[in-house]
């Protein structure tokens, strides 16, 4: 029997490198995504551990200043990925999802069981927008929407989810690049687009079509790393970054999402070796990100915040450098 042909890349054409095939982007060295067998494995293996239909932030619902001057570092979490950054004059936006579920349908899959922590009404004005990669939870078309017609941010991303954005909110001015690439905002900010673990699809026939990364950038006030969504990987991406980077005012680091481990290791950190992260890339403080507002794993609900928690003690570091952020709370972040 013939072997099947390949199907076309139909978000982005280019030569191969290190982590592009000519067709598909990998992790180098890495892992691929999990067979569909063992998807179903995991989907039917019924642990899964039960959420309640609304889970309230003990934050109430923030509202932002228009500004941050100067070096000040503000944080207000959104929910999951979805933060406010404010340094340096700029409003900058991670992963934004207001939308009440992260899925290709609307009356079904993952559901919001917290309101976000920001109205999308009472958002300051909206300078950048970054985008990690294309799974639902961070690449949402409605909400992206709703950014155009308010506030016609800028979009960063990696390579290939700029046809994806564009054919789902045209108009919107985009700029997608490759890992160790970099992009100047204004005089003083520049965002380099850097290596993380993970993969990519929006539906079945499009795996590792578009490009995932992470994100730091690069202020007056420090450097801010948001690592989007990543597995440990041995560390290698976090050493990276030390490297590069020579250290951190703050690390966004994703902790939840992470059972079953025979599972999810490859492309999700847990929250210890999130803590691992932390000492590896030089942050002088995290935020954890990732957890809490959709159940999209088998870990119980706040069991990321605790075991965060266990894990910093584990480590001897002291619990307010690594905060495991609720919608709602702000955080002005410490000068390193």
């Amino acid at each position: 029997m013939a072997a099947r042909k390949r199907a076309a890349n139909r978000y982005y054409s280019g030569p191969p490198s290190d982590h592009f095939d000519g067709t598909l982007f990998f992790n180098p060295n890495g892992k691929l995504p999990a067979r569909f067998s063992d998807l179903l494995k995991w989907q039917l293996g019924g642990e899964r551990s039960k959420w309640p239909a609304a889970n309230p932030s003990p934050f109430h619902q923030a509202t932002p200043a228009e500004r941050i001057e100067g070096p000040g570092l503000r944080l207000t979490m959104v929910g999951h990925s979805t933060l406010l950054i404010q340094t340096a004059g700029l409003n900058i936006l991670t992963d934004p999802v207001w939308s009440r579920r992260v899925s290709p349908l609307s009356f079904a899959g993952p559901k919001r069981v917290n309101l976000p922590g920001i109205a999308f009404s009472n958002l300051p004005p909206i300078d950048l927008v970054l985008v990690s990669h294309n799974h639902y939870d961070h690449l949402d078309l409605a909400t992206l929407k709703r950014l155009k017609a308010k506030h016609d941010p800028l979009v960063l991303t990696p390579l290939g989810n700029d046809a994806i954005i564009e054919d789902g909110v045209p108009g919107m001015r985009l700029s997608a690049h490759d890992w160790g690439e970099r992009v100047d905002i204004g005089e003083d900010v520049t965002v380099h687009v850097e290596p993380v673990h993970h993969w990519s699809a929006r539906g079945t026939r499009d795996r590792r079509m578009a490009l995932w990364a992470g994100f730091v950038v690069e202020t007056p006030g420090g450097k801010v790393y948001f690592a989007g969504d990543t597995g440990f990987h041995e560390g290698i991406n976090y050493r990276l970054m030390a490297e590069r980077h020579s250290g951190f005012r703050l690390a966004i680091l994703p902790i939840g999402a992470y059972e079953p481990r025979w599972f999810m290791a490859p492309h999700h950190q847990n929250p210890e070796e999130a803590v691992q992260g932390l000492l590896l890339c030089n942050a002088a403080y995290a935020a954890g990100c990732h957890w809490g507002t959709f159940r999209l794993t088998n870990e119980p609900i706040d069991e990321p915040a605790r075991k965060l928690g266990e894990a910093l003690d584990d480590q001897s570091v002291p619990r307010e450098r690594f905060r495991a952020l609720r919608p709602g709370e702000v955080w002005d972040v410490p000068a390193a």
